[in-house]
């Protein structure tokens, strides 16, 4: 048969799929790799799915979404992050990874840089290479709270950088930034014109008197386009729905882009998004609750255990410092542990480089699978 395009090769394994799935296939180990929230869905978001499908509204909606859930989107955003956005500013996605694809496809031209954090999500690099362009890594440190320093992005900067990515809450680091951190982050972004990409798909989770800040409060000049999930808020990772913010008057010249990789979101899914949205938000307040106990008893067990760890501030992830006991190849030790414990963590080798002689612990299961899990760590 014909080759595959060239570009297809350059995309990266997706390691915490790779350690998921196989621990899947084992049927008997204790999950913590993966970020998949425990709750069940609430009822009025399915009976709003339901009731879309009685009423046979199986139709095409606007490209950018229907206006009740952008108003919704657009009054979360602005009640959090005391803005004003009007609800044109919002575009409906099919969940936020679809968000981020639109995102780059909007952005970056073929052989254009974009900054990704390493450690960071695995997709930005994958996306990145899917829409032909160069993601850089942007190296994030344990001496720095794995915060961004600007003295080193200006060192990687060069006339292909058309944007950066950024993300906090951050996965898998549970690291959030102060408002200065992304005060700077803007002011560097705006001296060298860059768009800017921000991930806020765990907006919703922070702890102990930490605040979720926005690029958005900065954006003086329309460069930012930030990515939303209801994956992660309202744990409907299987229904993916998001929606991106957009600087105004482009929605009228997104909708080209959106017609040729999806044309619109399945109408049922929006109508349960709307419903997720507006109502009494118990959901999240439950979740944020035993995402704070799993985090607060995740810690006391692998410092217990002798693992150093970074304070999880938000998002529902753990990153844990195996150092001791991985052999400078973390990847392999995760499939060990895998094998022989019968527990599945995430390599930090899946979120960059950066990441070797570190796992990603989720938080968003039961406790007792964490806790279990856990005391299966070998003692350093």
């Amino acid at each position: 048969m014909p080759e595959l395009a060239p570009h297809v090769r350059t995309v990266p394994t997706n390691q915490i799929r790779e350690i998921t799935q196989a621990a899947w296939t084992l049927g008997d180990a204790v999950v913590l790799s993966i970020g998949e929230p425990g709750f069940p869905t609430d009822p009025h978001v399915l009976q709003a799915a339901i009731e879309t499908y009685e009423r046979d509204e199986t139709f095409y909606t606007p490209n950018a979404g229907l206006p009740s859930l952008r108003q919704a989107f657009a009054d979360r955003v602005n009640a959090q992050q005391g803005l004003s956005l009007d609800a044109s500013r919002v575009y409906v996605v099919t969940g936020a990874q679809q968000g981020l694809h639109l995102a780059m496809s909007l952005t970056l031209d073929v052989g254009d840089e974009v900054l990704v954090p390493d450690p960071g999500y695995p997709t930005f690099t994958m996306t990145a290479s899917l829409v032909h362009a160069v993601p850089v890594t942007y190296r994030l440190r344990p001496e720095d709270g794995f915060a961004p320093r600007v003295e080193d992005l200006e060192a990687l900067v060069t006339p292909r950088t058309r944007a950066i990515v950024l993300n906090s809450p951050s996965n898998p680091l549970g690291a959030v930034f102060d408002p200065a951190t992304v005060r700077a982050l803007m002011d560097f972004a705006s001296a060298h014109d860059l768009w800017v990409i921000s991930d806020e798909c765990y907006e919703a989770f922070t702890y102990d008197g930490v605040e979720h800040v926005s690029p958005l409060r900065y954006d003086t000049d329309h460069r930012v386009i930030v990515s939303h999930t209801l994956s992660k808020t309202y744990g409907l990772t299987g229904l993916r729905i998001g929606a991106l913010v957009i600087p105004p008057g482009t929605a009228s010249l997104i909708d080209p882009v959106m017609e040729a990789i999806v044309s619109c979101v399945n109408p049922a899914v929006q109508h349960a998004a709307v419903a997720a949205l507006t109502v009494p938000q118990h959901y999240i307040d439950t979740a944020r609750t035993h995402y704070r106990s799993n985090r607060d008893l995740a810690q006391q067990l692998v410092g217990e255990k002798g693992y150093p760890y970074l304070p999880a501030a938000g998002a529902f992830y753990l990153w844990v410092d195996v150092s001791a006991v991985s052999g400078g190849d973390v990847r392999a030790w995760c499939h060990r542990l895998l094998a022989e414990h019968r527990v599945a963590l995430a390599p930090g080798t899946a979120f960059g480089p950066s990441g070797e002689s570190w796992v990603r612990v989720a938080l968003c299961g039961s406790r007792d699978d964490l806790v279990e899990g856990l005391s299966r760590l070998p003692t350093p």
